[in-house]
């Protein structure tokens, strides 16, 4: 087999004319003949005794045809595209143009290729990274998060519904003097300022008490989504059965004991200091080296074709379902709970996934350039980093994703790290300081 010719046809395209000789192409033929003789039935032959020749004379000479091209093409397009050092990002496009005992075999393969990347100034990116301070308001902050964790519901029946109280009641709704379906319910449960029902129903709930019966009055929102209702008035018979509150506990050394593993509330706010800081710091490198790879990303130029686009899509649609699938859920399933068709879902992707690709382009060109190599022990790293990542085995990642797919995965990062080390930063901006919640509460 080899390559006849490669010609660029358009952008990131290239047509690719190969040719098998005859005697591979015979060889293709018998091993066709060998597997399937004993599949054909042929008058006046047991089956799998019927000469070859006497098979052809009887179907035609071309009837092992498509098994053997089908056999020999795959090998010869790859040995083709070694040959033309093009690197292929899609299915090829083949036909077959000659075929014959005496020619051999001729295709084209019509195929879209990685498309050429230009990149400058990715060395000394001036790029802004903010200053982490942890203030007493952020630790302040954490520790009401962790009082409101541990919050427990008590019984109010010395005062009034108020706003963030959570109570039980019996409803009944009438329009034009007549109940509705959905406007009755007994001993439902409502969190007033919730807004989990119409405008104006649990603001008339604040200020009645436990064992009061009364009446409200509201309007329907003209969207509503039940036609018949949209604009009516309508009023509901309430009766109020509970009143409940959260009751946050008390921030000294008992509590600390009881929410952490620390004795005293100086250890519990060391401890909290050392973690924000430290969530903090990465979340100022991630930005900051977001910041870089954006730049880079806009010093590229490339015509990116189309199908790298719908393979990354492809990539984190699966990672998505992945983690459906985690929680018991199937794409389907989620899609119809949030009204989505595919092709919908998959366009909230395009712009991440066009971001990925112009990302890995852009590295891998900056590996070149840089002359950036995976050694084999460095392959090896990041092949267990994966198997922990996934908890699989080694060798079963080895089996999954090619030696070639790591070592780029190495010499991006790579070239990750020489544009974060050769970046200057510009600026150190102060963290905004987190508002504490009410004191009190």
């Amino acid at each position: 087999m080899s390559l006849v010719s490669s010609n660029k046809t358009a952008t990131n395209t290239y047509e690719l004319q190969i040719a098998v000789g005859s005697e591979e192409f015979e060889k293709a033929v018998e091993t066709a003949y060998r597997r399937n003789k004993n599949k054909i039935n042929v008058p006046g032959f047991r089956k799998g005794k019927a000469s070859r020749s006497f098979i052809e004379k009887m179907y035609g000479e071309s009837f092992f045809y498509e098994e053997a091209v089908n056999a020999l093409y795959p090998e010869a397009y790859r040995a083709a595209v070694d040959e033309s050092g093009i690197e292929p990002v899609d299915r090829a496009d083949i036909e077959i143009t000659e075929v014959g005992k005496d020619k051999g075999m001729t295709f084209k393969a019509t195929v879209t290729v990685k498309p050429e990347v230009e990149i400058s100034n990715y060395k000394n990116i001036a790029a802004a990274k903010r200053k982490v301070e942890i203030t007493d308001k952020e630790i302040d902050a954490e520790i009401q998060r962790m009082r409101e964790r541990n919050a427990r519901m008590v019984d109010v029946d010395d005062r009034a519904v108020e706003k963030g109280d959570n109570v039980v009641i019996d409803f009944t709704g009438y329009v034009d003097g007549e109940t509705f379906d959905g406007g009755h319910a007994e001993k439902f449960p409502l969190t007033i300022g919730s807004n989990q029902f119409i405008p104006g129903f649990e603001d008339q709930v604040i200020g009645h008490k436990v064992g009061e019966e009364f009446d409200i009055t509201v309007t329907f929102p003209e969207d509503y989504q039940a036609k018949e209702l949209q604009g009516k008035s309508t009023e509901f018979k309430i009766k109020l059965h509970e009143i409940k509150t959260r009751e946050l506990p008390e921030v000294d050394d008992e509590f600390v004991k009881d929410v952490s593993e620390f004795d005293t509330l100086d250890e519990l706010k060391a401890d909290l200091s050392k973690k924000l800081a430290e969530r903090g710091e990465k979340a100022a490198q991630d930005d900051f080296e977001n910041q870089l790879i954006d730049t880079v990303i806009g010093n590229m130029t490339a015509e990116i074709p189309q199908c790298m686009i719908e393979y990354s899509i492809d990539e984190m649609v699966q990672n998505f379902e992945y983690r459906l699938q985690m929680q018991g859920l199937d794409l389907n399933t989620y899609l119809q709970y949030v009204g989505m068709d595919t092709g919908a879902f998959r366009k909230t992707f395009a712009e991440q996934a066009e971001k990925q690709v112009k990302i890995r382009l852009a590295l891998e060109k900056i590996g070149q350039l840089e002359n950036l190599e995976a050694t084999e022990e460095e392959i090896e790293s990041k092949y267990e980093e994966l198997a922990k990542n996934y908890s699989m085995e080694k060798d079963q990642i080895k089996k999954a994703i090619p030696a070639d797919d790591v070592k780029k995965d190495v010499i991006s990062q790579k070239a990750i790290d020489l544009v974060r080390d050769t970046a200057i930063v510009t600026e150190a901006v102060e963290t905004k300081e987190t508002e504490s919640p009410a004191e009190g509460e």
